[in-house]
């Protein structure tokens, strides 16, 4: 490649040519916390929020190979939000693996049984499935109440609308 500096050609080298990309190394990766309100929130639009928060998209030092993402407390789950019928008519399925193993759960049953349950499991299907999205899912605490333990790391609050 060729510039011209002050009337004469001058050849450049090669990394005078090219712009490099700015690649994050996992020491540099800063892990913040982040406190989400479930309260009347649609599960889909609450589990896709989180989930950007935990692979780092949300941030302009993204980069894919590095676990990048952040902690997240998301409190309020047993007042989640479901649109239609789906209330009455999800039901999560389970194999043991054994002949006649399969448990069958319905979501109303589950939501009251375990809160937590239902936002991790939605959640962990908008996370990649591979190492990365099996750590970044070790970083999310889901309480059923407005009270959570997490005040010593002093979480700021996730309040982005759609």
């Amino acid at each position: 490649m060729w510039a011209i500096d002050s009337g004469k050609r001058k050849r450049l080298a090669y990394n005078e040519c090219f712009m490099s990309t700015y690649m994050l190394k996992k020491e540099n990766a800063k892990h913040n916390w982040y406190i989400v309100d479930a309260q009347s929130r649609p599960l889909g639009r609450l589990a896709g929020d989180v989930a950007l928060l935990l692979s780092g998209k949300h941030k302009p030092d993204y980069t894919p190979h590095v676990d990048c993402g952040d902690h997240v407390v998301v409190v309020n789950a047993a007042k989640i939000a479901v649109t239609g019928r789906k209330r009455e008519q999800n039901v999560y399925r389970r194999h043991s693996g054994w002949v006649g193993g399969l448990k069958e759960v319905p979501w109303k049953r589950l939501l009251v049984d375990n809160p937590g349950k239902v936002i991790m499991l939605a959640i962990a299907g908008m996370l990649p499935k591979n190492s990365i999205g099996r750590k970044s899912l070790t970083r999310v605490r889901v309480y059923a109440g407005a009270e959570h333990d997490q005040q010593a790391q002093n979480p700021t609050p996730w309040d982005r609308l759609r």
